[in-house]
C-alpha cells in the first residue's frame, strides 16, 4: 500500500484567551493518499479550519499545537522551524482562504500577486511568471483575463477574488491543497467549474487535497472519504455514499437532517427539538379581484456609466404574499433587479408600480424620505458587512423605527425591538451585545428582525443563508416561512443554492446576462428544465442524495 502523504495523530490545538485556554481541536487523527481528496465538514466552531491552519502551521499568534504528529511525506513536521515552512508554503503544500478579500494584497494587482508566488518558488523571469498567471486566470474561469490580471481585488467580486486565491494556490503545484470553504459565494455553475477543476488538478498531478466546507453535497459529490468534527472532535468518518445514507452519530444525522435536497421541505429540515416554534396561521390570503398587485415591473432596464448593460429588458408581477425566486450565475443581474426594485439604484429605463403606484421615477437617493420607504427592506447577504460594528443589536433593529416611523427612545422604543427580538427568535440579553460577539445565525437574525421592524410589505432577500451552516440555515429558512405567513410578506428571494429556493418560492424567474431565459412554478421548473441553462444550472447542484457520485 502507498505511504500516506499526511498523517495526523492525535493532534491538539489550544488557544490562550482572556478567560484561560480554549481547546480547538482534540485529538483529531486522519491520514491522506497521494491523489485523495478527504471531506472536512461541521459547523462553525467545529474545529475544521483550526486543523487545517495546524496542518500548514499557519495558526495566529495566540494558538499553538499543544500535543500530537503532524507528518508529511513521512517527515515530522510538528514542530518545523521558519526556514522548513518557507520551503513547504507554496511548493509542498497550499492553503485556499476562505475570506479571500482578507488574504489578497489590496495594493497589488492580482497578476503580480500570482506572479510573486510563483518567483517565490521557481527559477523564471518576471514576464515568464506574468504569462504563468495569465495561464492560471483563464483556467480558473476568470473573464476577460487580459484585462482582470491587471485588477486590484477591490475591484473584483467576491467569487472572482475566490478564483485568483485558488490560482495562487495551485501556481507552483503543490502535493498537498487544502481547500477552506473555496465556492463560498459562488454561483452553483461556476462552483461546479472550480471544483471540477481542483479535482482534474488533483488527478493529473497526483495532488492531495483537504475539502473543509459545511456544503455536504459538496463533499459527496468530490470526495472519497468525509470526516465530521464537533467541538473540536472527530465524531465520524466514512465514504460518502455509507455517512450520508447511514449516519451513525447523532450530530452526523442532524446535520444530514438539516441539508435541502430536490424533495425537502423547509419545515422538515431540522429535527424537531431544534425547529424555530411554529406559529399556526391560516394560509396565505390572496386579495380579492380587482386589487392592485403588490409589484409590477414593466421593462427595466440599467445600463452603468462604463457603458455595459446589466439587465435589459426584465419584466415581473407579484402578488400579496407571494415568493419568487431570482436564480442565475454571478453576473446574471440578481442583485441589480433587486437593488432597483429596494430604489437603491435607478433604473435607467422601465416602470416600477407598488402596490399600483409608480416609485420607479422617485430618485433612489431621494427614496429613503417616501412613505415607501418602510414598506419595502431588504435582508443583505452580509450581515458582516450589513451591519454597524459601533451599533449594539438593540440600535440596529431601533435604527429603522427611529428613521422611518420617528419613534423616540423610551419604553414604546424598547418594546416594539424586543417584539422584533421575540419574532426571529433573538433572546433578548443579546440585545446588548455588539456584532463581533454574536454568532453568524444571531446576525442573521438581527439583520432579519431589523427587515420587519417597520412591517414592510415586500421583503427582498439577497442570499440571507449563504455564508451559514446548514443547521443554522435551516432555523432561518423555517423563520422567514413563518413570518412570510404570518404578515402576509411578499419575498423577492435572491439565491445561488436552488434547492432553497425550490422550497422557499412558489415562482422562479431565471436570469442570464440580464435578460428572462425562463420563469414558472418552482417545483415544476427544477423538475422539469425547458431550456439547456437552466438543465445546466440545476444538473450542477450538488447534494448528498447525490453521494454515489463521489464513488464513480
Amino acid at each position: 500500500m502507498t505511504a500516506p502523504l499526511l498523517e495526523v495523530e492525535d493532534l491538539k490545538v489550544t488557544f490562550s484567551t482572556r478567560r484561560g485556554l480554549v481547546e480547538a481541536v482534540r485529538g483529531v487523527t486522519l491520514s491522506l493518499q497521494p491523489g485523495e481528496m478527504l471531506g472536512l465538514v461541521g459547523e462553525s466552531g467545529s474545529g475544521k479550519s483550526v486543523t487545517g491552519f495546524a496542518i500548514t502551521h499557519l495558526l495566529d499568534k495566540a494558538g499553538r499545537i499543544a500535543g500530537g504528529r503532524i507528518r508529511f511525506r513521512g517527515q515530522d513536521i510538528t514542530g518545523a522551524g521558519s526556514a522548513d515552512l518557507r520551503q513547504l508554503h507554496g511548493a509542498a503544500m497550499a492553503m485556499i482562504f476562505q475570506n479571500p478579500r482578507a488574504a489578497l494584497n489590496p495594493i497589488r494587482a492580482i497578476g503580480e500577486q500570482i506572479a510573486d508566488a510563483i518567483l517565490a518558488h521557481r527559477r523564471i523571469s518576471r514576464p515568464e511568471a506574468r504569462d504563468e498567471a495569465l495561464k492560471l486566470l483563464r483556467a480558473v474561469q476568470i473573464r476577460d483575463p487580459e484585462q482582470r490580471v491587471k485588477a486590484y481585488p477591490h475591484e473584483l467580486s467576491g467569487g472572482m477574488c475566490q478564483r485568483v486565491m485558488i490560482a495562487i494556490a495551485i501556481s507552483c503545484n503543490p502535493q498537498l491543497l487544502i481547500a477552506d470553504e473555496p465556492t463560498t459565494g459562488l454561483d452553483v455553475t461556476t462552483q461546479k467549474v472550480v471544483m471540477d477543476l481542483l479535482a482534474d488538478i488533483a488527478a493529473a498531478r497526483g495532488m492531495a487535497a483537504i475539502l473543509i466546507t459545511h456544503d455536504l453535497g459538496l463533499a459527496a459529490r468530490y470526495c472519497r472519504r468525509v470526516v465530521v468534527m464537533e467541538q473540536g472532535s472527530l465524531v465520524e468518518e466514512a465514504e460518502p455514499l455509507t455517512l450520508f445514507h447511514r449516519p451513525q452519530h447523532p450530530y452526523t444525522k442532524r446535520l444530514v437532517a438539516a441539508s435541502p435536497t430536490a424533495t425537502s421541505r423547509v419545515e422538515d429540515l431540522v429535527p424537531d427539538g431544534e425547529r424555530v416554534p411554529l406559529v399556526q396561521v391560516s394560509a396565505l390570503s390572496l386579495p380579492p379581484h380587482g386589487t392592485p398587485l403588490l409589484l409590477d415591473v414593466k421593462q427595466i432596464a440599467k445600463r452603468f456609466d462604463d457603458g455595459t448593460t446589466g439587465v435589459a429588458d426584465f419584466s415581473m408581477t407579484m402578488r400579496h404574499g407571494e415568493s419568487i425566486g431570482l436564480v442565475g450565475e454571478s453576473g446574471s443581474g440578481k442583485s441589480t433587479i433587486s437593488r432597483m426594485i429596494c430604489r437603491l439604484i435607478d433604473p435607467s429605463a422601465g416602470e416600477i408600480l407598488f402596490d399600483g403606484r409608480a416609485i420607479g421615477q422617485i430618485p433612489a437617493r431621494d427614496f429613503h424620505r417616501s412613505e415607501f420607504r418602510k414598506d419595502i427592506q431588504i435582508v443583505f447577504q452580509d450581515p458582516n458587512e450589513s451591519l454597524n460594528p459601533r451599533y449594539t443589536a438593540f440600535d440596529c433593529i431601533a435604527h429603522p423605527l427611529l428613521r422611518l416611523l420617528g419613534l423616540r427612545s423610551g419604553d414604546r422604543l424598547r418594546r416594539q425591538v424586543e417584539d422584533c427580538a421575540d419574532r426571529v427568535g433573538l433572546p433578548r440579553e443579546l440585545l446588548s451585545r455588539f456584532p463581533h460577539q454574536l454568532s453568524g445565525g444571531q446576525k442573521a437574525r438581527v439583520g432579519i428582525a431589523r427587515a420587519i421592524a417597520c412591517k414592510p410589505r415586500l421583503l427582498v432577500l439577497d442570499e440571507p443563508t449563504a455564508a451559514l451552516d446548514v443547521s443554522v440555515q435551516a432555523v432561518v429558512l423555517q423563520l422567514l416561512n413563518r413570518l412570510r405567513r404570518e404578515d402576509n410578506l411578499g419575498f423577492l428571494f435572491v439565491s445561488h443554492d436552488l434547492n432553497v429556493v425550490r422550497m422557499m418560492c412558489d415562482r422562479t424567474i431565471v436570469l442570464r446576462a440580464g435578460q428572462i431565459v425562463e420563469q414558472g412554478e418552482s417545483r415544476a421548473l427544477f423538475a422539469n428544465p425547458q431550456t439547456d441553462y437552466t438543465r445546466e444550472l440545476v444538473d450542477a447542484v450538488p447534494h448528498i442524495q447525490r453521494a454515489e457520485l463521489a464513488l464513480a
